[in-house]
């Protein structure tokens, strides 16, 4: 747990503490404004359209009178950019826009007193240092999980060990190399599942975190990043396009979300996931409110409607995620259940390397910043 809290609290969370000043929040509900527009992750606002069995959109517009408007993001960039436009009001931010978004002041504190549901937030979740500054809240947890190594089940008849066969050219079990046959995130915090892999197979670069790399563990990392690019078939953000990729176009193996891996599961894909020995990145999400947005009132009823035992069982099911709310793993309010849950990863919370924005005032000293992360990662994406 030090592990995590230290790595998300130093850098970006510390000068946003020592530069924003206390902003404003609101006091109490209004009269609901008939509208809510969400920025989410693939997946995450279901209203049955893709599976009618998950629906917790209708029965919200129902009971509120709030018509739920959604737009789906690849990549924590994509989400910190639609925010910069100012005409959404709520975003499923991960680690690694939250303090950017608290620091460019694109987000307001939120008043937990009127999110009824707070209590029931998992104690670790509820002074998380990527949406908590200087004691005030910037959002209310939402799910949780780690980025995962998905593989087709016919070339690997075992789970792989290791990133190494995303990385590194090699033979596959099935005799075949893998290269044009793996896929890598289209994202400049992949850079961390690189620096990840580095901490364990290279300890000599003395890689503590994957967020906070040196001029010698990042070129170290970049190096790896433009070796693996000669085995590529596609950077991916867009899941449905990651789910075509492994059904039709060869793919074997590559980081994913859960999300990805139980829709082809559920289509009868041959495909498993697994969390190798060194480890993986992960994903803490987080609602947070537009500093202007348009309709707060609805906002807040839907953040406390996201906080319902029945969402996040449902939810935590459908996307292969850890709810924010423990009990709607054991309640039997939704269709999720402890086994479910334990195996979304529950109990690897301390495991995880939450994504967070890198930043030059980090704890060891003079880390790369994200600005470079972003322009060197295009380039090896480039070629």
């Amino acid at each position: 747990m030090n592990k995590l809290w230290n790595a998300a609290a130093s850098g970006l969370a510390l000068t946003a503490a020592l530069t924003l000043p206390a902003s404003a929040q609101m006091a109490s509900l209004g009269t609901p404004e008939g509208a809510v527009s969400i920025v989410a992750w693939p997946g995450y606002i279901e209203r049955g359209e893709t599976d009618p069995a998950y629906d917790w959109v209708t029965k919200f517009e129902e009971g509120t009178g709030c018509k739920v408007e959604v737009k789906t993001a690849g990549t924590s960039d994509e989400m910190v950019s639609l925010m910069n436009q100012g005409t959404f009001d709520l975003v499923t931010a991960s680690g690694d826009a939250s303090l950017r978004l608290i620091a460019g002041k694109k987000v307001q504190r939120v008043n937990i007193a009127l999110v009824p549901g707070w209590d029931k937030v998992d104690d670790r979740l509820k002074e998380a240092p990527w949406h908590t500054v200087e004691g005030a809240h910037y959002g209310v947890p939402f799910m949780w999980g780690p980025n995962v190594l998905m593989y087709n089940t016919t070339v690997f008849s075992e789970a792989p060990t290791s990133w190494d066969v995303v990385f590194n050219e090699q033979t596959l079990p099935d005799g075949k190399s893998n290269a044009g046959r793996v896929q890598a995130y289209d994202g400049p915090i992949y850079i961390a599942d690189a620096a990840l892999y580095l901490m364990s197979v290279k300890p000599e670069l003395g890689i503590t975190n994957p967020y906070e790399l040196n001029e010698t563990q990042y070129e170290a990392a970049l190096d790896l990043l433009k070796g693996q690019r000669k085995l590529v078939s596609r950077y991916w953000h867009d899941a449905m396009v990651q789910i075509d990729d492994f059904k039709n176009e060869g793919v074997v193996a590559s980081s994913s979300w859960p999300f990805q891996v139980n829709l082809l599961k559920a289509d009868g894909a041959p495909v498993g996931s697994t969390i190798p020995q060194e480890g993986a990145t992960g994903w803490a999400d987080t609602l947070m409110l537009h500093a202007e947005a348009k309709h707060p009132t609805c906002a807040y009823l839907f953040m406390e409607h996201a906080l319902s035992s029945n969402l996040q069982s449902d939810l935590s099911l459908w996307f292969g995620a850890v709810p924010s709310v423990p009990s709607a793993c054991t309640d039997g309010s939704g269709m999720q259940t402890a086994e479910g849950c334990a195996e979304n990863g529950l109990q690897d919370f301390d495991k995880i390397w939450f994504w967070r924005t890198p930043t030059s005032a980090c704890e060891a000293g003079g880390c790369v910043p994200y600005h470079r992360w972003v322009s060197d990662y295009i380039a090896v994406m480039g070629g």
